[in-house]
């Protein structure tokens, strides 16, 4: 179905438009335009966004040779980035991501991954087992979201 591959140097500003619309169009119906703009901002700098991806190294998923969605698994079983292309949305990438990601996590040897999800994604997470652990309200230049620390332990 998709291809999950490694993400590659060079792949950052494609990731990061991903990123930018899946934030403005899957998550407009849970946050405003204003904390939509602070989470995605237009401008951004893109040094700091090459590093964040050079140091998460995501897993890419792939339609032929586009890329539909990204996500990383740390070390420490921490979740930072989990988007699918707004286009793509109920087309199985998120499912293709969560399993290779809870794979890896088990290679690692993880018995705990954790993530903080928006709104939004807070349904897929529950279906993959994850559970809340709390709800939280995180300040991101100036403007305040809602969000949820959730994880998901496994034997």
């Amino acid at each position: 179905m998709y291809q999950i591959r490694s993400y590659q140097p060079s792949e950052e500003p494609l990731l990061r438009e991903l990123f930018y619309n899946t934030v403005h169009h899957v998550n407009q119906r849970d946050y405003t335009p204003e904390q939509r703009e602070a989470w995605a901002p237009v401008k951004y700098d893109e040094n700091a966004w090459v590093m964040r991806m050079l140091e998460c190294e995501p897993f890419v998923a792939l339609d032929n040779d586009t890329i539909v969605g990204f996500a990383d698994v740390q070390t420490d079983g921490y979740i930072d980035f989990f988007f699918c292309h707004h286009a793509y949305q109920g087309k199985g990438v998120g499912k293709a991501l969560m399993k290779h990601l809870l794979k890896a996590g088990r290679r690692y040897g993880l018995k705990r991954f954790y993530a903080n999800v928006s709104i939004t994604a807070k349904p897929f997470f529950q279906h993959y087992g994850f559970e809340v652990v709390r709800q939280q309200q995180k300040e991101v230049r100036g403007v305040v979201l809602t969000n949820f620390l959730m994880e998901k332990r496994q034997g």
